[in-house]
C-alpha cells in the first residue's frame, strides 16, 4: 500500500465491511468514547481485517497522521458526518512504544472523541456502538507474509 486517504471517523455498528475494535471507556459525564481505532499487528503477527486487508505500520501512520491535520471529526455508521471531535489520537508503533519503555503487543491507532450528538450518545450509552470503524481510501496490493 503506498497511500491511504481518511474520509472521517465512524462510529459504527460492526459489519463485514469494517474492522472491529473495541470501545475501551466512555465517560458518561464528559461525553467521551475511547479505544483502539485500528490494530494492525496482535502478538507480532499482521491482523488481517474483516475485508481481508492487511495494512502496513507506515501506511496506517500517515493516515492517522492526515486525518488529525484535516478531518479531526466523528461519523454516525458510515453515514452522517460531525457527530464528534477528536480528543485523543496515538499511533502506537513499535519504535514509539521501544522509545516509551512500553510494550503493548500490538501496533495500532489509539484515540477518542468527545460527542456532539445526544442521539449517538445515547446509542453509545446504551451498547449499540460497541467498536469504532474507520473508513478511507487505499490502493489494494497483494499481501505476501515476509519472516
Amino acid at each position: 500500500m503506498d497511500s491511504i486517504k481518511n474520509d472521517f471517523f465512524r462510529v459504527a455498528d460492526v459489519d463485514k465491511h469494517s474492522a472491529r475494535m473495541d470501545v475501551i471507556k466512555v465517560d458518561e459525564d464528559q461525553h467521551l468514547v475511547f479505544g483502539w481505532f485500528s490494530v494492525i499487528e496482535e502478538g507480532g503477527e499482521a491482523v488481517v481485517d474483516r475485508q481481508g486487508d492487511v495494512i502496513e505500520e507506515e501506511t496506517l501512520e500517515k493516515a492517522v497522521y492526515d486525518f488529525v491535520l484535516t478531518a479531526r471529526t466523528a461519523g454516525d455508521s458510515h453515514e452522517r458526518i460531525g457527530i464528534g471531535r477528536l480528543v485523543e489520537s496515538m499511533m502506537f508503533t513499535k519504535e514509539k512504544q521501544k522509545s516509551l519503555g512500553i510494550d503493548l503487543g500490538r501496533v495500532g491507532w489509539y484515540g477518542g472523541f468527545y460527542i456532539d450528538d445526544e442521539e449517538v450518545w445515547k446509542k453509545i450509552k446504551m451498547g449499540h456502538y460497541p467498536s469504532f470503524s474507520i473508513g478511507g481510501h487505499a490502493l489494494r496490493e497483494e499481501y505476501t507474509e515476509t519472516e
